[in-house]
């Protein structure tokens, strides 16, 4: 194309509220691409307007493949380059071949509306994904910008905050924000019964009832949080295993023999971005894994099978976690050689011949290697004694 392709942001009241410079890349264009709504806040003239079709993903490049050529201008709402075609479109074509004119944001409005500082609210964007995102976010005193899916979603993270035990938490619904029909209605969320329009984004100050389980975003929730057959790294454990893997942002974790699947949950609360893989080869622990992973807020990609076999064709890792079937031949193997430079393995074990497999890796590979010895205070008789549980050794190395 000879001028890059052109992005306006709009807000709810759409050419009233233009810049300049957008009305003047808005009126160059030879064809208009965006949806039927905004389309229609922009005047007709010579332009043609074209709507997007569905699914957008696989659209969008036939799209633009057929006005090739031509002045092209995208509609999109508020910043394109939060939660946005804006993005989309740069990764498609290259950010030197987009131009992107900015119009603020929805949770920019919904901030002004609120007197919140933007830098101190969690953003969580419901458009194509799963309620069960709000989770880890639903802390005491945080200060949430939801943005809807729809006119359905206020009702549901209601729901959800009064079903987590924070049904006294200030529930703001902002709908068409920017427009003449702007509308901002605040109860608690237990008390949340209103229709709202399609267009409108929730503001959430967490409150706790009293009694409400804090749930940490921190390694080691109580063992109580997830749904198990026994097949569960302890909370102690748990914390020290996930100290060794080290989360960090964007990467991948592989958690071979997932089990209830709290090494992979617990490493994608750490951070939004976080990405993780849990091979669980029963199919029941496959499913009840996918269930704790939706009531605790993140989305496990769960393979369904035996390793080694089953992570032939995976994404190379950062860190890999073996909780289970380390004495399988290759499992270790495989593991290490899949090991981006600088990840992380973690080989956990209980029993003898575990311990023996991973005293010959340490041998061979160095590493970290400790031995957690864990007891719990439970009633003898009349008084009160310690139950040991197994000890756990742990061999961690890096790449």
């Amino acid at each position: 194309m000879p001028d890059p392709l052109t992005v306006v942001g709009l807000g709810a009241d759409g050419w009233p509220s233009l810049s300049p410079t957008a009305r003047e890349a808005v009126l160059a264009a030879d064809v208009l691409l965006g949806s039927t709504r905004q389309l229609a806040l922009v005047p007709d003239g010579e332009v043609e307007k074209v709507a997007w079709s569905s699914p957008l993903s696989e659209s969008l490049p036939g799209l633009l493949a057929e006005h090739r050529g031509r002045r092209i201008c995208v509609l999109a709402s508020g910043d394109p380059t939060f939660h946005g075609i804006g993005t989309t479109l740069t990764r498609l074509l290259g950010a030197e071949a987009v131009r992107v004119i900015p119009h603020p944001s929805s949770v920019s409005l919904a901030c002004a509306r609120l007197g919140w500082a933007q830098e101190q609210v969690q953003v969580v964007s419901l458009v194509g994904h799963p309620l069960e995102l709000v989770q880890p976010h639903i802390q005491p005193g945080r200060r949430l910008v939801v943005l809807s899916w729809g006119a359905h979603t206020p009702a549901e993270v209601a729901g959800m905050l009064v079903a987590r035990g924070y049904g006294g938490s200030v529930f703001t619904v902002l709908e068409q924000l920017g427009s003449a029909d702007e509308r901002v209605r605040s109860t608690r969320a237990d008390a949340w019964d209103h229709e709202v329009d399609a267009l409108n984004v929730i503001g959430v100050l967490c409150r706790p009832d009293e009694g409400a389980e804090l749930l940490s975003t921190a390694p080691g929730l109580p063992d109580s949080a997830y749904e198990s057959d026994g097949q569960l790294t302890k909370r102690e454990v748990r914390a020290v295993t996930l100290s060794r893997l080290a989360p960090v942002p964007g990467q991948l974790l592989w958690d071979v023999g997932g089990g209830a699947g709290s090494i992979a949950i617990e490493w994608l609360r750490h951070h939004p971005s976080c990405r993780a893989v849990a091979i669980e080869k029963d199919p029941d622990r496959a499913k009840r894994l996918d269930r704790n992973a939706a009531t605790l807020g993140v989305a496990v990609r769960t393979v369904v099978g035996a390793a080694p076999s089953s992570l032939a064709g995976l994404e190379s890792p950062d860190a890999v976690f073996v909780g289970g079937g380390a004495t399988v031949p290759g499992v270790i193997e495989t593991c290490w050689e899949a090991l981006r430079p600088g990840g992380r393995l973690v080989v956990n074990g209980v029993t003898l011949e575990t311990e023996s497999l991973i005293a010959h890796w340490y041998a061979s590979l160095g590493g970290d290697l400790v031995r957690l010895a864990v007891q719990r205070a439970s009633a003898v008789g009349g008084m009160t004694g310690w139950r040991p549980a197994m000890p756990v050794t742990i061999w961690s190395v890096t790449k």
